[in-house]
């Protein structure tokens, strides 16, 4: 089993539907929380963070970084959105890492599709 897992519910995303997502840290180490950076290939938008593990979001972040305390079980389920109106097929980029003393330790990545 690896270190850290992401996964999505649905790997096809469309515009203002919830982004339903997990993420599993198995590290043996010590570690502080993790970070999850999106990017959507070939544009400059934004993933816009609503919550994780039921707590609301109230600003937009591009990395959302998750203290372990808030963590049970060294498990995350967020939900995020995608909020403009794609006029193609874009490639969007999750990673989740494993944060220990300001430096990643693991990482886990996958790509989803972001079409009308």
């Amino acid at each position: 089993m690896a270190d850290i897992e992401i996964k999505l519910d649905n790997m096809k995303i469309k515009p203002h539907e919830k982004i339903t997502g997990h993420i599993i840290v198995n590290y043996s180490g010590l570690y502080d929380g993790v970070v999850i950076n999106t990017q959507i290939l070939g544009t400059n938008e934004l993933v816009v963070w609503r919550e994780y593990n039921g707590k609301k979001i109230t600003q937009n972040v591009s990395r959302l970084f998750i203290n372990k305390d808030f963590m049970p079980d060294n498990k995350v389920d967020f939900v995020a959105t995608i909020e403009f109106e794609p006029i193609e097929a874009y490639d969007v980029k999750f990673r989740a890492s494993i944060i220990q003393q300001h430096k990643e330790v693991e990482n886990a990545q996958l790509f989803a599709n972001y079409s009308v």
